[in-house]
């Protein structure tokens, strides 16, 4: 029998969204098998949709089709993320996707009618909420996407270049999630925030210099924010020496525009105190 760890009830937690006691229970009638304590909680029921978090559906997959000259990215919303690792989920997700990228679909509405008989059963086969969220089509010279796992999901829309430098510069983006494309794009009032916040955390510093340094230095930071918040100007990340938009310039191309997708964004999740539940059923168990 293999040992009880606390990471592996961590992991089983994770996997089925139950109690920390009874994911313990369940590894130990299973010997230890993470997989098997799996079956047995669904065999005996005890997996229940998302108990603690009502219907609402933050959970889920990004799902990606491409074909150099155009994409689809897809979100598709789950209440557990143990089911968005599930076949019967994985396959609904999959058929979505083809779909609305054979259908040339650029709105999600005709593709959440098209799915609504499947989605319908598969929700009764799973026992939780399944929703189709929203779609991005992505059409361009040169078109490439990146998905990190099946949380985020990005599609680069190139002029020149090709696919692969599309496909670096989309994972890029999934690791620095930039707010713009380009610093001109930054909004004035995105810039007199910033100035706004710099000010107050540098009161001290900034108080009796001469309004010429304190001006410097108020461009100074606004040039990093820029830096920072648009694409073309952020490190590299597989080379931080070179900019990303020096990187197309230097194959020939131009960013056109990027799209980011994750799991969830904007969706307001219920917030569980994991202490107290600890607690909870720590004084559950004694009784």
């Amino acid at each position: 029998m293999a040992e009880i760890t606390a990471a592996l009830v961590k992991e089983l937690r994770e996997r089925t969204g139950e109690g920390m006691m009874d994911c313990k229970k369940a590894l130990t009638k299973a010997g230890g098998d993470i997989e098997k304590a799996i079956d047995d909680m669904r065999a005996s029921g005890a997996i229940k949709a998302a108990k603690k978090a009502g219907n609402v559906a933050a959970e889920g997959a990004i799902a990606l089709v491409e074909d150099g000259k155009a994409a689809v990215l897809l979100e598709v919303n789950s209440q557990t993320d143990f089911l968005a690792l599930q076949d019967d989920f994985k396959a609904f997700v999959a058929a979505s996707v083809k779909k609305a990228f054979d259908d040339k679909l650029t709105t999600v509405e005709p593709l959440i009618e098209a799915q609504e008989a499947d989605r319908l059963v598969l929700v009764g086969k799973v026992g939780e909420n399944v929703n189709i969220r929203r779609l991005a089509r992505i059409e361009g010279v040169v078109v490439g996407g990146y998905l990190h796992g099946n949380k985020i999901g990005v599609v680069v829309a190139l002029k020149g270049g090709d696919v692969e430098l599309a496909k670096d510069i989309a994972m890029h983006v999934a690791a620095s999630n930039p707010e713009f494309l380009l610093p001109s794009e930054v909004s004035a009032d995105a810039i007199e925030r910033e100035k706004a916040v710099f000010l107050s955390l540098n009161a001290d510093k900034i108080a009796g210099k001469p309004e010429n340094i304190v001006e410097n230095m108020i461009k100074g930071r606004i040039s990093k924010f820029l830096a920072e918040a648009s694409l073309v100007e952020q490190a590299f990340v597989k080379n931080p020496e070179i900019k990303v938009g020096e990187l197309a310039k230097k194959a020939g191309a131009e960013i056109v525009s990027f799209t980011y997708y994750k799991v969830g964004e904007g969706i307001e999740k219920p917030v569980d105190n994991f202490a107290e539940e600890v607690a909870a059923q720590l004084a559950a168990a004694k009784q």
